[in-house]
């Protein structure tokens, strides 16, 4: 029964719509665990997950697997995840943590403050969804797992939206 009214609230939440701080062509740049930098822009034509999160967070980490699993099934399509880290953690204990977990989307190091281009980051995790045209169309304060990803873009596209 709790799973079900989590699943409820994370539909609800992640279906708000937040015009607000909604902008066309938003982008932001931060290096990889190997220094390489990426750019918002680099992925547009896709549909972004931007999570923010830590590794001492609980529900960051109960979600990652269902990140991993997400940008697994659409990478190569339509969509990818982007995991921006924000603690100051070192390197090489990032790296450890990213291996240990078997994460492969890209991790950004933003550190405890990071630019909140695409909106306010309130808690950990934060997760903003990003239309192919860099459009910010959902803010998720919380935990959230691919499946409900996958029906607000299918929700948004039904519904008159971006349809790549």
């Amino acid at each position: 029964m709790m799973r079900v009214y989590k699943n409820i609230i994370i539909g609800l939440l992640l279906l708000m719509h937040i015009q607000a701080t909604a902008a066309s062509g938003v982008d932001f740049s931060y290096p990889d665990l190997d220094g390489k930098l990426h750019r918002l822009s680099d992925y547009r034509g896709k549909w972004v997950v931007v999570n923010y999160w830590a590794t001492w967070c609980p529900p960051c980490l109960e979600e990652l697997p269902e990140l991993e699993v997400f940008h697994n099934s659409h990478k190569d399509r339509d969509a990818l995840v982007l995991g921006l880290n924000m603690e100051d953690i070192e390197v090489g204990r990032l790296r450890a943590f990213v291996r240990e977990h078997s994460l492969s989307y890209p991790v950004l190091q933003v550190g405890g403050r990071p630019e909140e281009v695409l909106g306010a980051v309130p808690g950990l995790p934060t997760t903003f969804l990003v239309t192919p045209d860099g459009e910010v169309v959902a803010r998720q304060i919380g935990f959230i797992d691919g499946k409900s990803i996958e029906s607000f873009i299918a929700n948004y596209k039904n519904a008159g939206g971006e349809n790549p």
